[in-house]
């Protein structure tokens, strides 16, 4: 289940990635880039409910608790996309790779943590 839990994590930081990044240097947000970030949410909660099981439940951790909080700005980051672009405004469309790219940022702490867990290098 470990090899599982690791591809489905690693697939939702290239797909977060892709959709951030290239939003990024873009400087304007897009349907596709939404459903770039709502791919790598999807497949980060499939990877989080696995490593979940794993452990036997949630673990009280500096990574239990950075992952759950980047869970939770994740999906607050795809609504507020699609809140953006629902409402078609040109200067939030402009601005919103500012919030993306700070959410990616945050993201990538429990990624690695669990990466530098997973190989014994810290204990937290």
């Amino acid at each position: 289940m470990l090899p599982f839990a690791i591809v489905t994590i690693t697939t939702a930081l290239a797909l977060y990635t892709i959709g951030v990044w290239t939003e990024w240097f873009g400087k304007r947000l897009k349907g596709w880039h939404l459903a770039f970030f709502l791919g790598g949410l999807l497949f980060d909660i499939i990877g989080t409910e696995s490593m979940r099981q794993i452990a036997g439940g949630f673990q009280p951790s500096l990574h239990g608790f950075t992952g759950l909080a980047a869970l939770l700005l994740m999906l607050v980051h795809a609504i507020w996309a699609t809140v953006t672009l629902v409402r078609n405004r040109e200067q939030a469309l402009a601005n919103f790779h500012q919030f993306s790219i700070i959410v990616w940022l945050i993201w990538l702490i429990p990624y690695m943590l669990g990466a530098f867990l997973n190989v014994g290098v810290v204990q937290l």
